[in-house]
Formats: C-alpha cells, sequence, structure tokens
C-alpha cells in the first residue's frame, strides 16, 4: 500500500495522462489543417473567435491520440492483480473505458480551446502568454466534465487536497516541460 500523498499523485497522473497527452500531441501537425475558428470573428468584438493557432487536425490528433493512451492505461490496469493496482480502474473494461477517455482527452482540447476563446477576448493575441490560463483550462474542463459524467472514478481521485495540489504543481510542471520540447522540437512556435 502506497502512502496517501504518493497515491494520490498515481491517481492523478493516471487519469489526467489522456488529458496531459492530447494537449501535448495536439502539436504533431505543426499548425496545418484548417482553423477551428474557420477565420471568423466574435461579432461582438470582432477579434477572431479562436485564432490561427487552434486548427481542427490539432483538435483531433491531440484528441484520438489522449484516447489510444487512455485505452492502453485501460487495458493494462486490468492485467493487474487487484490487490497490486494502485491506481483506479479507468472502467471495467477496455471498451467501457472508450467513453470516460474520450471525456477526458475531448475535454482537454475543449478547454485548450476555452482557453483561446478567453484570451482572445481579452485582446491577447495568439501564441501570447498568459499565466494559468495556458496552463489549466486543459484540465480544469474534463475534470469537471468527469465529475458529471464519471462522479465516482472522479470524486475518489480528485475530490481531496492533495489531488488539488498534484493537480497544479503536475499542470504547471508537465505544461513547462511539454512546451518547451514541443518548441525545440520546432512543433510550437513558442515555448509557452
Amino acid at each position: 500500500m502506497l502512502p496517501q500523498p504518493i497515491a494520490s499523485l498515481a491517481a492523478v497522473i493516471w487519469v489526467l495522462l489522456p488529458a496531459f497527452s492530447a494537449n501535448a500531441l495536439a502539436t504533431l501537425p505543426r499548425g496545418t489543417g484548417p482553423a477551428m475558428d474557420l477565420g471568423r470573428s466574435w461579432p461582438w468584438d470582432r477579434r477572431r473567435v479562436l485564432g490561427p493557432s487552434k486548427t481542427w487536425s490539432g483538435f483531433f490528433v491531440g484528441s484520438a491520440l489522449g484516447i489510444v493512451i487512455g485505452l492502453v492505461e485501460a487495458w493494462v490496469i486490468l492485467l493487474a492483480p487487484p490487490n497490486l493496482a494502485v491506481v483506479p480502474r479507468l472502467a471495467p473494461s477496455v471498451v467501457a473505458a472508450i467513453p470516460v477517455v474520450s471525456v477526458i482527452a475531448f475535454g482537454a482540447m475543449i478547454g485548450d480551446a476555452v482557453g483561446s476563446f478567453i484570451k482572445r477576448r481579452i485582446d491577447r493575441p495568439s501564441g501570447s502568454r498568459v499565466w494559468l490560463l495556458d496552463q489549466f483550462p486543459f484540465v480544469l474542463v474534463p475534470i469537471a466534465l468527469g465529475f458529471a459524467f464519471y462522479p465516482a472514478l472522479f470524486v475518489a481521485t480528485f475530490a481531496n487536497w492533495e489531488a488539488i495540489i498534484w493537480v497544479v504543481l503536475l499542470t504547471l510542471l508537465l505544461h513547462v516541460g511539454f512546451n518547451w520540447v514541443g518548441y525545440k522540437a520546432g512543433l510550437k512556435r513558442v515555448p509557452w
């Protein structure tokens, strides 16, 4: 049995891995494909709805790869003997995990788009840095959706102070790390 802080860390990483993966891997298409907002402006402020950096190819590639990673997780945990499993089961079977990991992966990409939408409303250009808004929507949206649609898993994982602290620390550290790697690999225009 793991100490509670470590068990909480393992559970948070395990459940959010499809979200972290989706967000990081959405850069693989390198901004090719049509913009999600199709170049349209928001009628109330005449600014782009999301901006040119949010593309359908990134949205779907990130989501699809996040789902694949989540399904691999669901398969791996089913192989572990119940007394050795240190992370939660995402669902009772790999097939049953499909909607769970889809909510997490698509939720991450929706959260990332929400962050861009808010940035455009506060007149920040695409690619600009906005502390907290760049880091948290892609984890908060899937967590909120998880609480709504899969409360047993999400309450058990996230409804404690340790998990909240881990979410904040992991999101800040992993977001910075993945963005730096993506920038160095030429997948991102900016390192944030």
